[in-house]
């Protein structure tokens, strides 16, 4: 490593989840070192260095935790895409990252304090739903889907899959216990 300090970032602010359909357990907690050295259980050392012409010293120092604030660790692939996201903010890099492990990149919105956010947010996704099979509907009518017409629905899709998530995570966050609990307490709402 060079004589350079080795800037250590805090870890990022949750970004997306890179989900995997074929089964791919993702750490999203663990640091970055801790993935390497259970990776290093799995996949030899050295394959991984001469696949990528590297020091067999650099890729053990990679699952190494840093010693201290003066960088005496090495700055491994998965910190540096770590600072590429955080300062590009820019998800593309997330998506191509799942996109080479054979999954997809779900932004994850910021869940609502707003308790009584219920109603609107199982309507939002059941509108990204229906506006995920208008676009379906209209790219298949004459029975051919046309490269414009596949992004088109891949757009709808992430946009669904963005939507459900925030719902998903709401329901986790327990943002909606108060609503149900003021239901319960009153009787269902009554229809104006």
């Amino acid at each position: 490593m060079t004589g350079r300090r080795r800037a250590r970032m805090a870890p990022a602010e949750t970004v997306g989840d890179c989900v995997d359909p074929g089964g791919l357990q993702h750490a999203a907690r663990m640091q970055s070192h801790e993935l390497l050295k259970e990776v290093l259980k799995k996949t030899s050392a050295k394959q991984i260095s001469a696949e990528l012409g590297l020091s067999l010293s650099l890729i053990y120092k990679w699952a190494e935790p840093p010693v201290d604030e003066t960088g005496s660790g090495a700055n491994n692939p998965l910190d540096r895409i770590e600072q590429l996201l955080k300062i590009t903010h820019d998800e593309r890099i997330a998506q191509w990252v799942c996109e080479r492990a054979g999954g997809f990149f779900i932004n994850n919105p910021k869940a609502k304090a707003q308790p009584y956010q219920l109603i609107p947010s199982t309507n939002s996704i059941v509108q990204e739903f229906a506006d995920m099979l208008g676009v379906i509907a209209v790219a298949a009518a004459d029975n051919t889907i046309t490269p414009a017409e596949a992004k088109a629905i891949r757009r709808r899709w992430e946009d669904l899959k963005s939507v459900t998530e925030g719902f998903v995570r709401q329901c986790e966050e327990g943002n909606f216990t108060e609503l149900k609990q003021a239901v319960t307490k009153s009787g269902p709402p009554k229809a104006e």
